[in-house]
This record gives structure tokens, C-alpha cells and sequence, in this order.
């Protein structure tokens, strides 16, 4: 099946390196991932460097990674759809499981043709999310390959785009705030119909007469950097993502200050920390 084909079109490059002993895997989805939901929706295809998600109005599809994974850097190249994605969602995040589950999102939530999609980002801690800040993005999405990254250490979670930091969510335990540090999780990605919430909150409904939608997910130069535990001051991750510095600081650099204030003050469209209406008691305690 040719792209040109596709009413919608994801195209997520990306590969896996670990820094464990036996963890290193080289991003091919027949090694690395498991085809989990939507039947023949999900296929694998091209030796392992190439998969699809479709959805219809029956059902979407999704794939997670094998292995857990317990801090690191996680970075995906995606190309989202042109052209009407309302009621769509193409997500990809980190998820532990069970009802005290740690999660750590990013979801992008389609729109009709012209306008922008919405970056939506949130954090679970012990079953617990409500955490929830979306973006514009200061490009157009559609036209080339943008990556996006979460860097997940015990000190705080890092949000990303063309490592630009959009946003960032402290370990605040010393203040009686739950962080997700002790569930590993799986990498996941899915294709979606959330026409219930996604765009405008539902009031737009996702086109069925052009599905199904269609996102091609291939392997490439992209690469997710994983501890798969803790690391130790003797464990100096593979090609220098991570020098054992990085894992001991717990603050951004200027630059990096100024592009997160820039994001934030430009391109923010919704932050929990300053919703009145639904803190009416009291913002939570992580924002203040």
C-alpha cells in the first residue's frame, strides 16, 4: 500500500538502544513491539521497518514495545495527517498498568482542514492524571517530520518538540506529590477515534466517508534511549545521551529556560494550574 493512498497519513521514524546488558534492540517492529488491538488494522510489513495503523468507524488500532523501561530519553519523528483528521487522536505515550498506573502522554488531537491541531500533553502518577496542558504548535505538523520527546528521569519529566522544551513536571515527593519513578512502562502509539471530545469537545465529528484513516509507522535514525533500572553513577549510558550528570541535574539550562517561558507564553492554549472553574478550592498542590 503506496502513501499516496492513504486518506491520512502518521509517519513515526524511530529505533530502540538500551543501556543494559541484553537490552539493546534495533528498532524493527517484528523484535521490538507486539501488534496489540484493531485485527488486521495493524500490520507489520517491509522486513520490520515498516507498520500501519488504520482506523474506521468499527474500530482503530494500536502497538506497544516488549519491554518496559524505568527512566530515559524516548524521541519519535512524526509527520502528522493533512487535510480533515477531526475525531482523531494519534497518541503516543509511556504507561505502566493497573489501577494505580503511571502515564505520561503526548496526544494529538486532529482538527478540520485550516485549522491547527492540539498538542495535548498529561501525567499520571498512582492511577492519578488530571494534569493536563495542550499546546498550538509554532509549525505546521503536516508538512515534515517533527520529533517529539519526553526525557524521563527521577528528578523531573522533560516535554519536547524539535528539543524545544514545552513543558516540564518536577518530582515534588519532598511536598507530598506523587512522581511516577518506581513502575516501569511500555512504549505505546495507537490510532483513534475520540470524536466524543477531541476536537472542540466533540462538537466535530470525525469524516467516515474518507476512512479509514490510515497512519504508516516506520523504522529509522530516530532513537529511543532507555535505562531498563536505575541507573548508577557507574553506569554511563551508550553515545552520550545521558552523561551521569544529566541524570543528577534537575534543571534546564538558560536557553532552554527561555524557549520553555517562550512556548509557554505564545503557544500555551490550556493549563490545569489555572483553571479557577475546576479548582474552585484551591489549585493542586504541584501547582503552586
Amino acid at each position: 500500500m503506496g502513501t499516496s493512498s492513504f486518506h491520512q497519513t502518521l509517519l513515526i521514524s524511530m529505533a530502540v538502544l538500551a543501556t543494559m546488558v541484553g537490552s539493546a534492540v534495533g528498532g524493527n517492529f517484528y523484535q521490538d513491539f507486539d501488534l496489540t488491538w484493531g485485527g488486521q488494522r495493524a500490520k507489520i510489513f517491509g522486513g520490520g521497518q515498516m507498520l500501519t495503523l488504520s482506523l474506521d468507524k468499527t474500530s482503530g488500532s494500536g502497538f506497544q514495545s516488549k519491554k518496559e523501561y524505568l527512566f530515559g530519553r524516548i524521541d519519535m519523528q512524526l509527520k502528522l495527517v493533512a487535510g480533515n483528521s477531526a475525531g482523531t487522536v494519534t497518541a503516543y505515550y509511556l504507561s505502566s498498568q493497573g489501577p494505580t498506573h503511571d502515564e505520561i502522554d503526548f496526544e494529538f488531537l486532529g482538527n478540520v482542514s485550516g485549522d491547527p491541531y492540539i498538542l495535548h500533553t498529561n501525567v499520571f502518577t498512582q492511577g492519578k492524571g488530571n494534569r493536563e496542558q495542550q499546546f498550538y504548535l509554532w509549525f505546521d505538523p503536516t508538512k515534515n517530520f517533527h520529533t517529539y520527546s519526553i526525557i524521563w528521569k527521577p528528578q523531573h519529566i522533560t516535554f519536547l518538540v524539535d528539543n524545544t522544551p514545552i513543558r516540564v513536571f518536577n518530582n515534588g515527593e519532598n511536598r507530598g506529590i506523587p512522581f511516577p519513578k518506581n513502575q516501569a512502562m511500555r512504549i505505546y502509539s495507537s490510532l483513534w477515534n475520540a470524536d466524543d471530545w477531541a476536537t472542540r469537545g466533540g462538537l466535530v465529528k470525525a469524516d467516515w466517508s474518507k476512512a479509514p484513516f490510515t497512519a504508516a509507522v516506520r523504522c529509522g535514525e530516530a532513537r529511543i534511549v532507555v535505562f531498563l533500572h536505575d541507573p548508577t553513577p557507574h553506569a554511563s549510558p551508550r553515545h552520550g545521551e545521558f552523561a551521569n550528570g544529566d541524570w543528577q541535574s534537575n534543571a534546564l539550562d538558560a536557553n532552554a529556560r527561555r524557549r520553555l517561558r517562550w512556548v509557554q507564553k505564545n503557544f500555551m492554549i490550556y493549563n490545569y494550574c489555572t483553571d479557577l472553574k475546576r479548582f474552585p478550592q484551591g489549585f493542586p498542590t504541584e501547582c503552586k
